[in-house]
Order: C-alpha cells, then sequence, then structure tokens
C-alpha cells in the first residue's frame, strides 16, 4: 500500500577512500560547527538573564489572601475535583474565635498540599474556585533533589503579607467587576462589621 505519492531513489554505490576514512564528513561538521561560534546564541545564560514571560504563563500555584491579609480558601474542594491530575488534597478546619483576621470565612484548609510531580498546570483549579483563592502565578517550580520535596503545603503556597503577588493579569474583567460590587457575601472583609449594608 503507497502511503504517499513521493518516492526517493536508494543507491547502492560503494564509499571512496576518503569517504571511508570520514574525514570529509568531519570536517564539513567542524565547519558547521565553527559557523555558530559567529552567530547570535539561541540561549541565554539563565538564571542571569531571564526572558520575558506572557502574562497567560501558568506557573506556580499561589494561594491569595484579601485585602485585609486574611486567607481566602474555604476548603470547598472545588480545585480538587476540577484537577485532572489529582494533585490536589486538603483537610478543612473551623475557624475559632478571635482567628477572624486570619481566615475569611468559618470555613478554612487546615492543610492544602499541591503534588507539583502530578501537576499538569492546566489552569481548571483557578477557573474552579469560587472565591478566587488560588492562581497560577509567571513564577517557575524551583527544582528539587528528592520527590517529598515537590509536595507544596501551605508554607510554600500562602502568598507573603509583605509580599503579594499580582494576579491582576489572569482575571476576567467580569471577575473584576464583580469584586465591586459592594455588600455580597464574596466581597466582604472582616472589620468588625460589614463593608456596607446595602443589598445589590
Amino acid at each position: 500500500m503507497q502511503l504517499t505519492n513521493r518516492s526517493r531513489d536508494v543507491s547502492n554505490k560503494e564509499q571512496s577512500f576518503m569517504e571511508k576514512l570520514y574525514l570529509p564528513g568531519l570536517l564539513k561538521g567542524m565547519a558547521i560547527t565553527g559557523s555558530h561560534l559567529f552567530k547570535k546564541r539561541a540561549t541565554i545564560d539563565y538564571p542571569d538573564k531571564k526572558r520575558d514571560i506572557a502574562a497567560v504563563y501558568r506557573g506556580l500555584h499561589v494561594l491569595k489572601r484579601d485585602e485585609n491579609g486574611a486567607e481566602r480558601c474555604t476548603a470547598c474542594g472545588m480545585c480538587a475535583v476540577a484537577c485532572p491530575a489529582e494533585a490536589i488534597t486538603m483537610e478543612s478546619a473551623e475557624r475559632k474565635k478571635g482567628e477572624e483576621g486570619l481566615y475569611r470565612e468559618e470555613k478554612y484548609a487546615k492543610i492544602y498540599e499541591i503534588n507539583m510531580l502530578r501537576c499538569i498546570f492546566c489552569g481548571l483549579c483557578e477557573e474552579a474556585c469560587p472565591k478566587e483563592a488560588i492562581f497560577l502565578t509567571d513564577r517557575l517550580v524551583p527544582t528539587e533533589f528528592e520527590r517529598e520535596d515537590f509536595i507544596y503545603g501551605k508554607d510554600k503556597l500562602v502568598e507573603k503579607i509583605d509580599k503579594r503577588i499580582d494576579v491582576s493579569a489572569r482575571q476576567t474583567p467580569e471577575v473584576l467587576e464583580f469584586k465591586k460590587i459592594k455588600g455580597l457575601k464574596h466581597n466582604e472583609l472582616f472589620e468588625g462589621k460589614k463593608i456596607s449594608d446595602k443589598k445589590h
């Protein structure tokens, strides 16, 4: 059965003495290698130099805090259900009195882990999250030598209060407009009282 219309003549010509020495082929290869010394390099000196990363690049995950520094995640499990690689596991707990500044809602993630060796960085977790708690950033996942070091817990995932990560490029205009509506439970901050008693 013929797969294509292309055909190629096969030659069984015997090699000459010079060809048997492989000297012409060796010299030709060295000439090609030498010509690259005068061309612009395709590689860069990472990490001293870094390429620009697109805003839609999906890298290391981050668990976001709200404007007051409280964790947004409520351990609802939507991200874990949406994850096709089953890389996310969590354990929920109830917020105690006096912890309102630590956790945004009554329920929070006591344990939140992502197996980076399983993760395929598809972004379905951030799409499934109803609280805008998890996002994929433009940061690269650091290399490790042991498998257990690729299990990222809250110590690595929750953003630092003094080092916030801007994820506005990953939010749709509709989401950004929704966040401006005061009075909705999703947009409330704990300050001892509601942001606004006005209902929309």
